[in-house]
């Protein structure tokens, strides 16, 4: 579809050869510096070095923030409800169309290739979830989600995620243990101790020409030796030795898993491949934008659904890749900033709304039900008469996947330190690791 018209960000439509390299230079410069100079484009410099060994007490993560506002009426569709249809005589999904989650909620059909794993109990929905900011603005309702707090009135600028990660500090973590995959660091990892950006796992290499020297330069300088340098050289050479085995243009999926040939479907190939390395990899963070539908955004077919065919075949191409022994430690989040209004606009479209869903998939999640206190669509139900009502805090989610999936019970009031004490995990949606 063209973009043939703009949003105003709260809510509504408008318009339409290499230098020779000595022990010393690695000392004085540091190896971050001087092995920064024999890498592609990466965000390397971000990274500590140290042995790729992880704990084995807590799941990866891997964190899909859908951009835009998802219209979470059309992922998790009320077709229980009457109201659904009165507010929505073009774009409501049919009860016929949909896939059966609990005989009042449906899939959106284009989430066919995540339905097995729901009926597996594997993936669950948590409808009606939401923060506390109701400026409906993408870039506050990001910024306030990425941060983990209640609104922009709360004043802590790191991640929910960089928290995590500097409260439960791993002594031996990989340059791989947060990866960003894109341009941009995400807010959610913003402070993070240990992150790195990349557009493709094969920038995270050494850009050496066949004949040179230099790698076996670098494997004598870090051969021996047991100060920081060259600790930090060493596992830092062992981790792209690792790499070049798992390179993801040679990688092959197994299960019969076919990812499609999208920026999405390609990002978590290659966080298949890491995982499969074993280099640590704790959390992955993958973005997938377009969701801004105020015009044209179709049912079963249209520019909603193509968005979602790709997110349902991306992940559920990741899940069958892993299969279910992969999948035992690893919990997949998908969210997004904001759903959109009940009744559908003049254009064929919605605007922003309040309330959204999340989905989780996992091995250690509770699966094959759909969670959180549904609060209705009557008008005296809604959120300025206009919205789904948000009736479970998005904290709450992220609060049972940190205690019981990440082994950081201990760590709430550090991860969510403007909750300190009064953060309650939402219960049952995640098995605790070893129950």
């Amino acid at each position: 579809m063209e973009n043939w018209f703009a949003c105003d960000g709260r809510g509504m439509a408008y318009g339409a050869k290499p230098k020779a390299v000595t022990r010393r230079s690695f000392v004085r410069g540091g190896v971050m510096t001087a092995l920064s100079a024999w890498f592609g484009a990466t965000a390397l410099q971000h990274a500590s070095f140290a042995d790729p060994d992880r704990t084995e007490t807590r799941d990866s993560l891997i964190v899909l923030f859908l951009r835009g506002g998802a219209d979470c009426l059309s992922i998790v569709a009320p077709v229980g409800e009457d109201g659904y249809f009165r507010q929505r005589p073009t774009l409501a999904l049919g009860k016929k169309d949909v896939l059966d989650l609990d005989g009042f909620f449906g899939l959106h059909p284009s989430l066919k290739g995540l339905y097995p794993f729901y009926r597996d109990g594997a993936l669950a929905a948590v409808q009606a979830v939401g923060s506390g900011d109701k400026t409906r603005s993408h870039f506050e309702a990001k910024a306030t989600m990425e941060r983990g707090l209640l609104d922009d009135t709360e004043s802590e600028k790191s991640g929910w995620l960089a928290r995590y990660l500097a409260a439960q500090p791993t002594p031996q973590a990989s340059p791989l243990r947060a990866v960003a995959f894109g341009s941009m660091l995400p807010d959610m990892l913003r402070g993070a101790p240990t992150t790195t950006v990349v557009r493709s796992i094969r920038d995270f290499r050494l850009n050496l020409p066949e004949e040179s020297p230099m790698a076996s330069t670098l494997a004598t300088l870090y051969g021996t030796g047991e100060d920081a340098v060259i600790e930090a050289g060493r596992s830092t050479l062992t981790v792209l030795d690792a790499l070049k085995k798992v390179d993801p243009t040679n990688y092959q999926p197994s299960n019969g898993a076919k990812y499609p040939d999208s920026e999405l479907g390609q990002g978590l190939r290659q966080v298949a491949c890491l995982l499969r390395a074993k280099i640590g990899l704790e959390v992955a963070c993958l973005d997938k934008g377009g969701w801004d539908t105020h015009v044209g955004q179709g049912t079963t077919q249209g520019w909603m659904a193509g968005l979602l065919s790709d997110v349902g075949d991306s992940v559920g191409a990741f899940a069958k890749d892993l299969g279910t022994t992969g999948m035992r430690r690893v919990t997949v989040l998908i969210m997004t900033e904001f759903g959109r209004r009940l009744q559908e606009n003049s254009g064929l479209g919605t605007d922003h709304g309040r309330a959204a869903a999340m989905l989780v998939l996992g091995g250690g999640v509770n699966g094959g039900k759909v969670y959180g206190k549904w609060p209705g669509l009557e008008k005296s139900a809604l959120e300025e008469g206009i919205d789904l009502a948000v009736t479970t805090d998005y904290r709450q989610v992220l609060a049972s996947l940190v205690s019981a999936r990440l082994d950081g019970h201990s760590l709430l009031d550090e991860v969510f330190p403007t909750m300190r004490g009064a953060l309650t995990p939402l219960p049952g949606l995640f098995r605790p690791i070893g129950a």
